[in-house]
């Protein structure tokens, strides 16, 4: 007898050995069609893996994210199975599954042409349709090395032998195409419907640039038309918003091989950097930091001791001079607590706040490195606190709110929360930990933030939080972070004098709203397209003028306007007013003032916003109440 415990607590008794999909058939027909693969004690398995003894059971299906993952894994068989029809000589590699989709890797003696991939999708959706059953045997590792060298697939046959153990290993097959993989898949290949191959590119075999170059074939999958139809639109989107296209467009910045991963801020772009750093300093300001400045090249012996040394060495960069090595540093943590450190604190000083604007700097891949979102020097909104056990929970608070409505002042309100607990490797008491995390996990629920548990994610010296934004067209970009870290201050001898008169150890948090101010700034204007708020923009108004004898007039609106505090240029060139308009409409300035001879006569301006749209005649004051009135007051 078998008892099937499943998700709502009710429980199926069979006489003998059941399939996954008879479960699903005993709850229902509806179920069984819908299953793609099953859970049992957890993990994740075919439908037709057979039960045998007492377990808990959850039916799988397309409306659960292990399915989508499922189908896209089955999609890459698909893909190679596809391949494989119409290009017999072609080896295949490896073929995982990815974010929205999946790829796979071929040994081809020739490069994949767009009308490959065409003809590779269309086979497909025909291998699709003959509904062929997939199925899982089991082989021993010298049974399976013989069955694909004897099929001609090399490098599956490397893939096996370097796998360590004597576990047998399974392989799925469908028709004539069998692979190497763990699985589950779906059923059938019918169950495969809603995909889309998006481009070719190289990949090195393991990742090794001594191997050969293979081909590396991606694509998309989704359980429906509409999901895959959205998917492809976000990606027109993000081509349109690409901030590598705009910040040249705009005239921001501009990165170049002679220092690669490190930003050369133009004007403009440098403009919009001093507005986000004035804005957070004014925040800061206002709720209890302190602001500092650190060295950027600290002695070796100091990263040994806070750890980075032996942890984080292959990401730094590191110098010499009069005989003492330097490292050039990747964080700011271990030169505030030199800050602290200087003089006795008193457990009445508590909670210090210490922040820096950091420029930091870690030898990222080349292959990483992806326009100002991935760099290797930036600066950071860095701060870390300096509290008491009983303080973390306030801090947390406090932090979470300043946090909230920095996001909601540039534009975000979408949060997506994650808080990761202790990992396997840890230092500190248990006592500490559960300390932390009971801290962390109220100050969330006191925040009323919905989050997720990531389990054994968090650093090892401490829990974390980590916040996400969800810009205009879905994408989720994770930038603000909490760490509790009891262990940084111990190993760099943090302490202050408690009530009682003993010395204590300080509980750190560090702490940052936007990360890497480089990173933020692409964000801002991928998710603006260019077109930043008003108190963003580098040039708010520009003034154009019809004809040379408005050069005057328009030159003192400009003068004025700049008066007020508001950013303007002013465009007095010798060209039509038409194209004047439309290139200043492409650099997204938020407003164009227009002057011809009627304006002068009345003392007005003509005035056009971004969209294009005419806003009348005004006096120039009236205008610069709107401005006033459009930039929201900043804390």
């Amino acid at each position: 007898m078998t008892v099937v415990r499943l998700p709502d607590g009710s429980k199926r008794i069979f006489d003998q050995p059941v399939s996954v999909l008879d479960v699903a058939s005993a709850i229902g027909p509806g179920l069984a069609r819908a299953a793609i693969a099953g859970k049992i004690n957890g993990k994740l398995v075919d439908v037709h893996s057979s039960i045998d003894t007492d377990c808990d059971l959850a039916i799988v299906t397309e409306k659960e994210s292990e399915g989508l993952e499922i189908i896209r894994h089955s999609c890459a068989h698909l893909l190679a199975h596809a391949v494989k029809e119409l290009f017999p000589e072609a080896q295949v590699t490896i073929g995982p599954v990815i974010e929205d989709g999946f790829y796979y890797d071929f040994s081809y003696k020739r490069s994949f042409t767009p009308e490959d991939l065409a003809a590779i999708e269309k086979r497909m959706l025909e291998i699709s349709k003959r509904d062929l059953k997939i199925e899982r045997k089991i082989l021993e590792r010298a049974e399976a090395v013989d069955f694909f060298k004897q099929q001609g697939e090399l490098y599956k046959a490397q893939i096996i032998e370097s796998i360590p153990g004597d576990e047998d290993l399974s392989l799925y097959s469908q028709g004539n195409f069998t692979d190497l993989c763990r699985g589950p898949h779906v059923p059938a290949t019918s169950r495969l419907k809603v995909f889309k191959l998006m481009k070719v590119a190289g990949a090195y075999w393991r990742g090794d640039s001594s191997n050969e170059m293979l081909q590396r074939i991606y694509g998309t999958a989704w359980t429906n038309k509409e999901d895959q139809k959205n998917y492809l639109h976000r990606l027109e989107e993000a081509e349109k918003r690409d901030h590598r296209k705009l910040g040249k467009q705009l005239d921001l910045f501009h990165l170049q091989d002679e220092a690669p991963g490190m930003v050369f801020w133009h004007p403009k772009g440098w403009m919009l950097w001093q507005q986000i750093e004035q804005y957070m300093r004014n925040v800061l300001n206002n709720n209890g930091y302190q602001e500092i400045r650190t060295p950027s090249i600290l002695d070796r012996s100091l990263w040994m001791r806070s750890g980075h040394w032996e942890n984080f060495r292959e990401n730094m960069f590191s110098t010499q001079s009069d005989e003492r090595d330097f490292a050039i540093k990747p964080m700011n943590c271990p030169g505030h607590i030199q800050v602290f450190n200087q003089g006795l604190r008193s457990y009445r000083e508590l909670p210090i706040r210490l922040a820096e604007f950091g420029s930091c700097h870690r030898n990222e891949a080349s292959g990483a490195l992806h326009g100002i979102m991935r760099v290797r020097a930036f600066t950071q909104d860095d701060a870390h606190i300096f509290c008491t056990e009983d303080q973390i929970q306030d801090e947390v608070v406090k932090f979470i709110d300043l946090l909230k409505l920095v996001y909601a002042d540039f534009g975000f309100k979408d949060l997506q929360v994650k808080l990761s607990t202790r990992p396997q490797k840890r230092v500190g008491t248990e006592v500490q930990w559960d300390k932390s995390e009971s801290a962390l996990k109220a100050a969330l629920s006191e925040a009323r933030l919905e989050w997720q548990l990531q389990p054994g994610e968090g650093a090892f010296y401490g829990p974390k939080i980590e916040f996400s934004l969800k810009d205009c067209i879905g994408r989720v970009w994770q930038c603000g972070t909490l760490q509790l870290d009891f262990s940084m201050p111990d190993r760099l001898g943090a302490e202050y004098v408690a009530e009682d008169n003993t010395r204590q150890i300080p509980v750190m948090l560090h702490r940052a709203i936007l990360g890497s101010l480089e990173r933020f700034i692409g964000i801002l204007i991928e998710n603006y397209a260019g077109a930043l708020p008003l108190w963003l923009s580098p040039i708010q108004v520009v003034i154009l003028n019809i004809s040379r004898g408005q050069a005057e007039y328009a030159q003192k609106v400009e003068n004025q306007l700049r008066e007020s505090g508001i950013r303007a240029s002013v465009d007095l060139r010798n060209e039509k007013i038409t194209y004047k308009i439309r290139e200043h409409s492409l650099q997204k300035i938020p407003y164009q003032i227009i002057v011809g001879d009627e304006e002068i006569k009345t003392n007005e301006v003509a005035v056009r916003n971004r969209a294009g749209e005419d806003q009348g005649k005004m006096s120039l004051q009236a205008f610069v109440e709107r401005l006033n009135s459009e930039i929201i007051p900043r804390n």
